[in-house]
């Protein structure tokens, strides 16, 4: 029996639960911490300071740990000392309690309940869908400042596959450009001025993208977002698609695949003649030559397409070509028919652009490409560890925040030589004691110093146990 109160009790069997004759078998309630539960053995007198502070520190200051309060889970301790162990932490959620032990957020959260079993009740209680919208109804303000500045906006779309071998719906078998894997799709959208993430959903991992823009762009709009532009991926070029997107009024720019037949006339209609000098554009250090012709994309809908030849990308074919051409004993018109592929590919949209603006707006995707690699790299999205939906949810919401918090600490790093990696590393190294009625932060080293002060976080000498 831990609470003869409360009726909670555990044993090896349901773990921590309550028990009523009224109402029978029940979850324990989120706020409840079992005594002694943050002590396992002596208790540690000397902990990691440095990278717990500062993330507590980093959400007042952006203000998104009010943003967080917004989900309304009954332990809000639980939920931020959960969000900093994803920011700072890839290991499985079973570690988290032995990291709480040894870290400042046990001083920081002390109702915090990170045993395993509450973890996973924690997971599947704030994946619920109602956390969800309260979540993204809070956060879209923070984002955008105002409820006016989110009616339109421009977006990124794009999708990633999430390995795993988990038995829910959710798992299937998908087959990617050729690599075949089990797996969830997980949809981002960006927003296309900050790069910052603003929306997310997930579909089982045999669903094709060209099925879920229709019903992304519709959950946009119900959360109160009106996209006016959009920036896709090549994957989720369809007609139906193309037709949905001019019937809302939504201007797009995306990559046509080589297998499509308006890809084939294009090339054959203008490629010849390309390589002029007013077709010579330059990007990032790239060198392009650009045509652009109005064209009908599906029936009845017109745009323009931007056919591109990439001459350090045409080089570079080439000479694979020459390598393999050699390997597979091609002949000399099988290597010239081949030579005429290299270096091209064509870009849609349904607005004429400047040819020297096209290839700047089209590579802004990279941005929710970056999006993906923080959340796979730094926010603990890989590998899944969950055994159901309920806690999938919980995770996949999880992770969100945490890539939001890399995301903004990324940003500002760019111009120095830390990454979110290295520079939690460092901060971890800033150690602190901890007293009856106090924690006694330690000297900082410089490398500490200089973060604290890049963002302007004061670490004072003595803080207070409350």
């Amino acid at each position: 029996m831990l609470d003869r109160e409360k009726g909670i009790y555990q044993n090896r069997e349901r773990g921590v639960y309550t028990f009523s004759l009224e109402h029978g078998y029940g979850k324990a309630p989120a706020e409840f911490v079992p005594c002694g539960q943050s002590s396992m053995g002596k208790m540690k007198l000397i902990l990691d300071f440095g990278d717990s502070y500062f993330v507590d520190a980093f959400l007042k200051q952006t203000g998104f740990d009010k943003v967080i309060d917004e989900i309304g889970y009954g332990n809000p301790d639980t939920l931020k000392a959960m969000l900093a162990y994803y920011v700072l932490c890839s290991m499985a959620n079973c570690h988290a309690a032995d990291w709480f032990e040894g870290s400042y957020a046990r001083i920081l959260y002390p109702k915090a309940n990170l045993t395993s079993q509450r973890i996973s009740d924690f997971l599947a209680a704030i994946g619920d869908e109602y956390s969800y919208r309260e979540f993204f109804k809070a956060y879209l303000k923070f984002v955008f400042h105002t409820v006016d500045n989110i009616a339109e906006t421009g977006v990124l779309i794009d999708s990633t596959g999430l390995p795993n071998d988990v038995h829910f719906p959710l798992t299937a078998i998908n087959n990617h450009n050729g690599t075949i894997s089990n797996e969830v799709r997980l949809i981002y959208v960006t927003q296309q001025d900050t790069g910052m993430p603003i929306y997310f959903r997930y579909c089982p991992g045999n669903v094709v993208d060209t099925t879920t823009l229709t019903r992304t762009m519709a959950e946009l709009k119900e959360s109160g977002i009106n996209t006016k532009f959009a920036i896709l991926d090549a994957g989720y070029y369809t007609d139906d698609n193309i037709r949905e997107l001019y019937k809302s009024q939504v201007s797009f720019i995306t990559r046509l695949r080589e297998n499509r037949t308006l890809y084939k006339e294009l090339v054959a209609q203008h490629l010849p003649g390309i390589e002029d000098p007013k077709n010579f554009v330059s990007y990032n250090g790239r060198y392009v030559y650009v045509t652009c012709v109005p064209c009908e994309l599906v029936d009845g809908y017109k745009g323009y397409a931007y056919i591109c030849l990439d001459i350090e990308r045409k080089s570079m074919e080439t000479h694979k070509l020459f390598q393999r051409a050699k390997d597979h004993k091609l002949s000399d018109k099988e290597v010239y028919e081949k030579m005429q592929d290299q270096g091209i590919f064509v870009l849609i949209a349904s607005r004429r652009i400047a040819k020297p603006k096209i290839l700047p707006t089209y590579y802004m995707r990279q941005q929710i490409e970056q999006i993906f690699d923080i959340g796979k790299n730094y926010a603990d999205m890989l590998p899944i560890r969950v055994q159901n939906e309920d806690t999938f949810r919980g995770h996949l919401l999880l992770t969100f925040m945490a890539t939001v918090v890399c995301k903004q600490v990324q940003d500002k790093l760019l111009q120095t030589t830390f990454n979110p990696i290295s520079m939690f590393l460092n901060l971890r190294n800033h150690k602190c004691k901890v007293y009856d009625r106090a924690v006694i932060t330690q000297e900082a080293f410089k490398k500490a110093n200089d973060c604290y002060k890049l963002f302007k976080i004061n670490c004072p000498v003595r803080i207070p146990i409350k």
